[in-house]
């Protein structure tokens, strides 16, 4: 089921108020919300001179919220759904650096499903959950689905 532009707005909106009331950097990226279905959720951070480099490439930090925003929305999302109060952190960050991201970047998550099930887990266990979640981001202008970079971002869940 594709992403109706209602439903994407709500989405564009939620990530606007909370760069704005909670993490400015979120807001300083200009992310916005691409597409959600079944199985991912794609997100993109335009390159523009808030997010270029000295290179004219995307830089590390914005990149990093890129990774960061896809796989938290994709959590907030399941975590509304379940209507608990579960909180998120990242663990952790790795990343491999493949090719400059020199056009407007798309982050990938196709985690969807297990991050749903870690939600649950979360909620059945009353414990702490971790998942260690990949993300792939593309140039689709330039380079089509080729990544420019591969992150793995550890995600931290626990009920309060």
């Amino acid at each position: 089921m594709a992403l109706t532009f209602r439903d994407r707005f709500k989405h564009n909106l939620f990530i606007w108020f909370f760069g704005l009331t909670k993490v400015r950097l979120i807001l300083f990226c200009r992310p916005k919300i691409v597409d959600i279905n079944d199985d991912e959720v794609i997100l993109c951070i335009p390159l523009n001179r808030q997010t270029r480099n000295h290179v004219n490439s995307m830089y590390i930090g914005a990149m990093t919220v890129g990774a960061d925003l896809v796989t938290g929305i994709t959590a907030m999302l399941n975590i509304r759904k379940s209507k608990r109060n579960i909180v998120l952190i990242f663990k952790d960050i790795n990343a491999k650096f493949f090719k400059r991201a020199e056009g407007n970047t798309h982050f990938i998550c196709k985690y969807k499903k297990e991050i749903e099930q870690a939600v649950q887990k979360v909620i059945t266990s009353k414990d702490r959950v971790n998942l260690e979640v990949p993300v792939i981001a593309t140039v689709p202008e330039k380079l089509g689905n080729e990544p420019v970079a591969e992150f793995k971002i550890t995600l931290s869940m626990k009920e309060k």
